[in-house]
């Protein structure tokens, strides 16, 4: 186990792709921070137009909500690299070569469960950092503070962290099911930036679905991390923490699981 762990983590270091989708999601979640900075500082009701109404904010609000952009925008990043563990094997051929050197297939796919929870983590580092750093001269001159310094803030960055680990082993085993690369990415780009925000405020808008929004992946994520863009402008509502953990794990699991018996089980050329 520790030598295909070892050599799934090998396998990302050495190519460029993971430092620059890293880079790409701090740079993309500074700007985002620093925009949504300004402008939940500035006039909350600036954002109503795409998101909902905005009332009044205080600045613990503002704080936790710039703080937590990563898991509300930026979790493509860990579900695409995620994926690609899997879709790229198929694309270049080396899947084989993978089996060859370890034939135990579940042993090399929670290898790479865990070499995504921790590139995951990483990614959720580098996103949170960046949200952070982005929002923080707003917050601090045109808001109230950072809050840094508070437990609250402070717990939603770690959870922060957690929710994009896992939203990177959901990519993982996503990539199992779907091992063209290509249509891994399309399905993923469709699902996260257009079908499960249509869904969620679509079943919001039906009283007796709104409770079933909460149960999508993006949502569970957001209440893992404990705020969200969308709960905030008064969109939506959350699951508790736990709760978030308790779904976005099983979809981790669902996937994982669905891939380990249907792609993992056939015949690899």
């Amino acid at each position: 186990m520790t030598a295909a762990l070892r050599a799934e983590i090998r396998k990302v270091l050495t190519t460029r792709m993971w430092w620059l989708l890293a880079l790409v999601l701090f740079g993309y979640l500074a700007f985002l921070g620093a925009v949504m900075a300004f402008s939940l500082t500035t006039d909350p009701s600036s954002v109503s137009s795409s998101l909902g109404t905005v009332d009044k904010l205080d600045g613990l609000t503002i704080a936790k909500t710039v703080d937590t952009l990563a898991v509300s925008l930026g979790y493509v990043f860990p579900l695409v690299i995620g994926a690609l563990s899997f879709a790229g094997e198929f694309r270049h051929q080396t899947i084989s070569p993978t089996f060859l050197a370890e034939p135990r297939r579940g042993v090399v796919l929670v290898a790479k469960l865990a070499g995504g929870a921790m590139l995951g983590a990483a990614y959720g580092v580098v996103g949170t950092a960046g949200a952070v750093l982005g929002g923080l001269p707003f917050l601090l001159v045109k808001g109230d503070g950072a809050h840094l310094d508070d437990r609250g803030v402070l717990a939603d960055l770690v959870f922060s962290v957690l929710a994009m680990a896992i939203w990177c082993v959901i990519g993982v085993g996503l990539g199992t099911l779907i091992t063209n690369q290509v249509a891994s990415i399309v399905v993923i780009l469709a699902f996260t930036q257009f079908v499960e925000p249509v869904l969620r405020i679509g079943l919001t808008s039906v009283d007796r679905l709104a409770e079933a929004q909460k149960f999508l992946p993006g949502a569970a994520a957001e209440a893992l991390a404990g705020s969200s863009l969308y709960s905030t402008t008064g969109v939506v509502t959350l699951l508790d923490r736990g709760w978030g953990a308790v779904v976005l794990l099983a979809y981790a699991g669902l996937f994982a699981l669905l891939g380990r018996y249907t792609t993992l089980r056939r015949d690899i050329s």
